[in-house]
């Protein structure tokens, strides 16, 4: 008698998202009027522990993100442009609308960036 003979394989995957977020503060030495840019610099920043920021961490592609956020509310994206990297390259642009409010002096800035470092561990049976 003939048979389909075939191998018996199962395979399961555990993946670990493993986020790595920075946080860095600073706080507002003028105002920012309405239609203008506050643009921080990574050296101006503080970090997390409370010493000074040398460089803003690179975003992994198409794993990572960065949050702003000004007086403890999260801003939009699109007012923000976010460049990695050390003193006098590294920073982030804040763009106020135009119409609206000013960003007052003494107003906290969080920047907020998470990269994932994802590990992946497969186990085949047979």
């Amino acid at each position: 008698m003939l048979q389909l003979m075939k191998l018996l394989v199962t395979a399961s995957t555990t993946t670990n998202a493993v986020p790595n977020p920075e946080k860095f503060f600073y706080v507002t030495t003028a105002p920012t009027i309405a239609g203008s840019t506050l643009t921080i610099d990574a050296a101006s920043f503080f970090q997390d522990n409370g010493t000074a920021a040398t460089a803003l961490p690179t975003l992994a592609t198409n794993n990572s993100y960065f949050n702003v956020y000004i007086n403890g509310v999260l801003q939009m994206e699109g007012n923000s442009i976010y460049t990695p990297g050390a003193t006098g390259v590294g920073s982030l642009a804040f763009a106020v609308p135009a119409g609206g409010d000013p960003i007052l002096q003494d107003t906290p800035v969080v920047l907020e960036v998470v990269n994932y470092a994802p590990t992946s561990t497969t186990t085949v049976a047979t």
